[in-house]
């Protein structure tokens, strides 16, 4: 069993910045990939950023060039750090590990419980 623990959201002004922790503990020898997902009311869960143990990398087009995805192998922790945010920033973010193997298909996954991000004036 892998736990995640996220920390960081909060409300910022459009423009301002965030740091979104997670933090790994448990059976995590098995993990390859760690990112953030987000959610709103009515849509889908999307892939926000993605980190391969290899230190490759993917983003969703909306926040290329603000938002960045960090790790500290020595805490577990996964970082996403996000500048000049705009409304649509807005929803939930949820930290996930995952076992991905051929094809990015996803053998099993863990979830945060998820930490609220408002960007608001």
């Amino acid at each position: 069993q892998v736990q995640l623990v996220e920390s960081g959201g909060g409300l910022v002004q459009p423009g301002g910045s965030l740091r979104l922790s997670c933090a790994a503990s448990g059976s995590i020898f098995s993990i390859n990939v760690m990112g953030w997902y987000r959610q709103t009311p009515g849509k889908e869960r999307e892939l926000v950023a993605a980190m391969a143990s290899g230190g490759s990398t993917n983003y969703a087009d909306s926040v290329k060039g603000r938002f960045t995805i960090s790790r500290d192998n020595a805490n577990n922790t996964v970082y996403l750090q996000m500048n000049s945010l705009k409304p649509e920033d807005t929803a939930v973010y949820y930290c996930n590990a995952a076992r991905v193997g051929w094809g990015r298909v996803h053998e099993y996954d863990y979830w945060g419980q998820g930490t609220q991000v408002t960007v608001f004036s």
